[in-house]
């Protein structure tokens, strides 16, 4: 690796540093993009690896109350320092980050920035659990990578970048953990992804989809998660929403659709969309389907909605479809929503919801299984009303719901050859069965589902 960047830091520009003729032009876009994906940075203390000739640097010290530059080729830690000491709020460490070190909870935010890739996967989990030492718990790592295959037209002799997955890296950073012991207690931390995207500079300029970013958080980790999985996220993607299963939802519902009443449900005006999901195979199918049709409006994340930030009023509206029961604490995503939203922005959704309690034991064991938190369409519209939405609606939509099903049902009995060819028949009953138990549910009142409508004053 020395070897590689002794060839490329001659003179320590930003050409070399990206090891592209464009770099300029490049930056010129893509900085403001990365640094608008920051958590606030006022008054954190941040640790920048790979920080370079600090192309990130003196933008992370205007804000930041201090910042600890890493790199490990000395023209550009000196070229950092002579660009940035005069801020007085940075440290520039000539360092090899598989060796470095720092006390506990010494930073709040760690930043980097083409790094990753030079390291193997072990030496990557090893720095994924010192990092998690490193942090302040509630802490952030930011990082961006160059995914699948090289970006930069700078010729190189050899190169012993890792051009891994953006699914590797998300599985490598989740699954790494670090135990600590604070007296008698132990705890358990670990990342959770709050957003994994592609970096849009690089799909404008170079039609290029293999630069992405992710953004975790730093949470104590529950080692007893939902049906054995260390995160929610893991479980979506293992279990509910696996590639197979998306695809197989997809066959039933319709191109494009993994829910009930498919293109019935839900219209298309033509407007700019950032589509928002947990699951890294829904967002991964998403993207592929986004470019096959060539819809530039069209952009999608990986990303916990919970966590998330957006400028105030950065949407005209906001819609969710069936996803809404998955999360705990609705009415602080609903205040979220709110914020994200400008005045008179809507937003419209649909959910999930239950009857009146109590519920037949098959009812709480599916709700159980499925790690669903529901309530009736009332106490849904109330939630938005504490939100500080205005001219609420809360419909008690289920005799669509269930029409909707038994149209479906249909359908599906006339492509049960073809689907069963496709899949198998196991599928098909699965799918069937699964409608089939909604509509039971439906029937004795416990499940019902719910259409919410409120606008932003």
């Amino acid at each position: 690796m020395t070897e590689f960047w002794k060839e490329h830091s001659h003179q320590a520009t930003v050409e070399e540093m990206m090891l592209d003729s464009h770099a300029q032009e490049l930056t010129q876009q893509e900085l403001p993009e990365i640094l608008s994906l920051l958590p606030s940075l006022s008054g954190q203390r941040v640790l920048e690896l790979g920080a370079g000739i600090g192309r990130y640097t003196s933008h992370l010290l205007t804000q930041a109350s201090h910042v600890t530059a890493v790199d490990f080729m000395e023209s550009f830690v000196e070229k950092n320092r002579q660009d940035n000491s005069h801020h007085g709020n940075a440290s520039f460490l000539q360092a090899d980050v598989t060796k470095l070190d720092f006390p506990k909870n010494s930073f709040d935010i760690i930043f980097s920035n083409w790094l990753l890739m030079y390291l193997s996967d072990e030496e990557l989990r090893s720095l994924t659990e010192r990092m998690l030492g490193w942090l302040r718990l509630g802490g952030y790592l930011f990082f961006r990578e160059s995914c699948n295959h090289q970006s930069g037209d700078y010729k190189r002799t050899f190169n012993p970048t890792h051009y891994r997955s953006s699914a590797h890296y998300s599985h490598l950073v989740t699954t790494t953990l670090r135990e600590e012991s604070e007296g008698a207690e132990k705890q358990v931390f670990g990342f959770d992804i709050v957003l994994n995207k592609i970096v849009q500079t690089y799909i404008k300029m170079k039609n290029n989809q293999n630069q992405v970013c992710w953004l975790l958080e730093k949470v104590g980790r529950d080692t007893a998660c939902q049906e054995g999985f260390r995160t929610f996220q893991q479980f979506l993607d293992n279990q509910q929403y696996t590639r197979k299963g998306i695809l197989r939802y997809e066959k039933m519902f319709g191109a494009g659709y993994v829910s009930t009443g498919g293109p019935s449900t839900t219209k298309a005006f033509g407007v700019e969309v950032l589509g928002l999901d947990l699951s890294a195979n829904m967002v991964d199918i998403a993207i592929e389907r986004a470019m096959e049709e060539k819809l530039p409006s069209v952009h999608f994340e990986v990303a916990d909605a919970t966590k998330r930030e957006f400028p105030e009023g950065s949407f005209d509206v906001v819609y969710s479809r069936d996803t809404i029961l998955h999360i705990d604490d609705k009415l602080a995503l609903l205040k979220r929503f709110h914020s994200w939203l400008k005045p008179t922005g809507q937003v419209l959704i649909t959910d999930y919801c239950c009857g009146e309690k109590p519920w037949t034991p098959q009812f709480q064991e599916y709700v159980k299984q499925r790690g669903y938190i529901l309530y009736t369409p009332p106490e849904y519209g109330k939630f938005l009303q504490q939100a500080g939405f205005s001219n609420v609606r809360a419909e008690d939509r289920t005799a669509q719901f269930t029409q909707v099903i038994q149209t479906e049902l249909e359908r599906a009995a006339a492509m049960k050859d073809e689907f069963i060819e496709e899949f198998s028949e196991e599928d098909y009953l699965a799918i069937v069965n699964g409608w089939r138990d909604k509509l039971k549910r439906c029937d004795t009142g416990d499940q019902r589902w719910g259409l919410f409508h409120a606008t932003r004053n």
